[in-house]
């Protein structure tokens, strides 16, 4: 009967049933299938999201919205530019680094995408990049988000794993930013062997301007990490804390954000939320089931049988979750296998924080890779580049997405580093 659950599940995926119904449906199908009394069904749901670190998600969301339609975007743009716009490829540049300060802002690598490359990539392109390069860059950038704090993916897996979620933020800082370097290093590459343009070198004047104009939006990530890791207050509380902290900076500091725009994007992310907690519930039924067919253990002696060598089995976990990457919504990836795979992870001597970094990550690239890396899909959307050329023009930037992957599996100390630090 597993058989048929999962069958029925890569069914409706591919028909384009949202991912959050395909686990819904296919659970139904399961449970009827096998005379199990439907009211497991509500009560595994409830279960999911019976969680009070789960309050945090709705929080982040919200305050995510309100410094995007306080401005942010276009201010944290024009200070990289300002930054780094006068070297060769400066506005691929800028493109990274934008995603990089931008990241602490969402946690949510297609709202990077979205946001970022309406932006940028038409203004790559009418200065002269290549629209597939500028797509490249933007699709690939985009993926840093989850990974550098505040995230959401990272909360969901200190959910799972029950760890300090300020432990997995901390965790994914280094990783996140040896990403974002090796991005700007291909895009500096690529830039100056095809000659792209670059800007004026502007005044410390200008930069400092721009500086203090993105200041207020790149200190919501500060307020949040300290004020966690001190203790002052929970993930659930610092969400709270990044709302209000978003209200203040868009309504009295950069007043771009408008009272009257308060009701839609509370609607906005309400919408979003309800969605998440949609996605959790059911994935926690569908986890059930798995546990009560036992697949996790079968999985978990299939992989060991295959070899008891820890590297073999990193390089085997990493084939696993980049191939799923290409495919499953990193959420719905994250509730479903990493309950499945960290058994095995902690079998190997990996610390739940080193693998939940890693597992996060996997999933990321795979949000810029075909079939169905949405990332890819918008923004080449938004640049009118077919996905094939896309694809193309992304293989370099994977490619450092890869060794940076490769690092984090075998040296555990670039994730580990600073949550040692601060014990």
């Amino acid at each position: 009967m597993a058989l048929m659950l999962f069958l029925s599940f890569i069914v409706l995926i591919f028909l384009g049933v949202p991912i959050a119904f395909s686990l819904g449906l296919s659970s139904l199908f399961y449970l009827l299938m096998n005379d199990i009394p439907l009211n497991i069904l509500p009560q595994k749901m409830f279960e999911g999201i019976n969680s009070f670190v789960l309050l945090c998600i709705p929080g982040f969301i919200l305050a995510g919205n309100l410094m995007n339609a306080g401005g942010i975007t276009e201010r944290i743009i024009a200070f990289t530019k300002n930054l780094i716009g006068h070297i060769r490829g400066g506005l691929g540049l800028a493109n990274v680094g934008s995603s990089m300060g931008f990241a602490g802002i969402t946690g949510t690598a297609l709202a990077d995408a979205a946001s970022i490359g309406s932006v940028m990539i038409p203004s790559m392109k009418k200065d002269g990049y290549d629209a597939s390069f500028s797509v490249a860059v933007t699709s690939s950038s985009s993926t840093i988000g989850p990974i550098i704090p505040p995230s959401l993916p990272m909360i969901i897996v200190g959910t799972l794993a029950t760890v300090s979620i300020g432990d997995l933020f901390l965790a994914g800082t280094i990783p996140g930013l040896m990403l974002g370097v090796g991005l700007m290093i291909v895009t500096y590459v690529i830039s100056r062997k095809r000659k792209y343009p670059k800007g004026e070198r502007q005044s410390l004047k200008v930069i400092g301007k721009s500086f203090f104009g993105a200041f207020w939006a790149l200190m919501m990530t500060v307020v949040i990490l300290v004020g966690i890791l001190s203790g002052w207050f929970t993930p659930t509380e610092a969400s709270i804390v990044a709302v209000i902290y978003a209200l203040i900076v868009g309504l009295l500091i950069y007043r771009d954000l408008k009272i009257k725009d308060i009701p839609r994007i509370m609607l906005d992310s309400m919408i979003g939320t309800a969605s998440i907690m949609m996605l959790v519930g059911f994935a926690n039924l569908f986890g059930w089931i798995l546990v009560s067919e036992q697949i996790p253990q079968l999985i978990a002696d299939g992989i060991l049988s295959i070899s008891g060598n820890k590297i073999i089995v990193i390089l085997l976990l990493n084939l696993l979750l980049l191939f799923v990457g290409t495919f499953m919504e990193t959420i719905a990836a994250l509730l479903i296998l990493f309950p499945v795979l960290l058994p095995i992870a902690t079998e190997i001597g990996m610390d739940p924080v080193h693998f939940g970094v890693l597992m996060v990550l996997n999933l990321m690239i795979g949000l810029s890779t075909p079939p169905v890396g949405v990332c890819l899909f918008v923004t080449s959307s938004i640049g009118k580049v077919p996905i094939g050329r896309a694809s193309v023009a992304l293989l370099p930037f994977i490619g450092v997405s890869l060794l940076v992957l490769l690092l984090v599996s075998f040296i555990p100390e670039i994730t580990m580093f600073l949550p040692n630090l601060i014990e």
